[in-house]
């Protein structure tokens, strides 16, 4: 049984548990469609897979990941379900990343495309300029997982002291710190500088101790001998 998409209706469709197969998408002429003996239990189980909130968002998504994974200016069943099915392996948990998730599978594809390109090409000049796309859609990819990253955390970085060094009459911090913006939180006790220096000493003399390609197959790439 197979449901086409409706986007008049805004049931809430996404679910939680991701380890259920994820329903297969068919491409007809002129629509898409979910395949699974369920209608409503197909698509709640492909929202839970691309991190939508209701049936809205579940046709959008799949709408731009579809026009996304065009290849000869067609829309390629194989891709979009690469696309999807990367989207469920990375596990959005809300629309912000449903959507920087999306934005990452498609720039994935777009720079496997550009490899593909680069490798059946002896043309110097169209080397460099598919070099130079690739180089920009490589490094979008990294600052997408970056921001992700950065998103899961709430924006929190975290920074490591390997090394701390203190002179006379100063002081040490020693335990775990860690960094939230502007406040500094310490489990900790304080160390003068004397008693820092004498752990020194005891280490210098002799008996101390020391602290220890887009298209699913290569031949896609070509048409006729030549680079698509």
């Amino acid at each position: 049984m197979t449901t086409s998409l409706d986007c008049t209706n805004t049931s809430p469709t996404a679910a939680t548990d991701r380890s259920r197969p994820t329903p297969r998408i068919k491409l007809t002429r002129r629509r898409l469609m979910i395949l699974h003996s369920d209608a409503q239990a197909g698509e709640r189980l492909l929202a839970d897979a691309l991190g939508a909130v209701d049936r809205d968002a579940l046709h959008g998504i799949l709408k731009q990941l579809l026009k996304a994974s065009v290849i000869e200016q067609k829309p390629n069943e194989a891709n979009l379900a690469f696309m999807i099915s990367m989207m469920k392996s990375i596990a959005p948990r809300d629309s912000v990343e449903a959507m920087l998730v999306a934005q990452m599978v498609s720039v994935h594809v777009a720079a496997m495309r550009s490899a593909c390109r680069l490798a059946f090409t002896d043309n110097l000049q169209q080397q460099e300029g598919i070099t130079r796309a690739l180089t920009r859609l490589a490094r979008t990819f990294a600052a997408q997982i970056d921001a992700l990253g950065r998103h899961r955390s709430n924006g929190e970085r975290a920074i490591t002291v390997q090394n701390v060094s203190v002179q006379d009459g100063g002081s040490a911090i020693v335990g775990n710190v860690t960094q939230h913006g502007s406040v500094i939180v310490a489990e900790a006790r304080p160390i003068d500088a004397a008693a820092n220096a004498e752990a020194a000493t005891g280490r210098d003399r002799p008996g101390g101790k020391d602290e220890p390609c887009i298209e699913p197959w290569i031949e896609p790439c070509m048409e006729n001998g030549t680079v698509a």
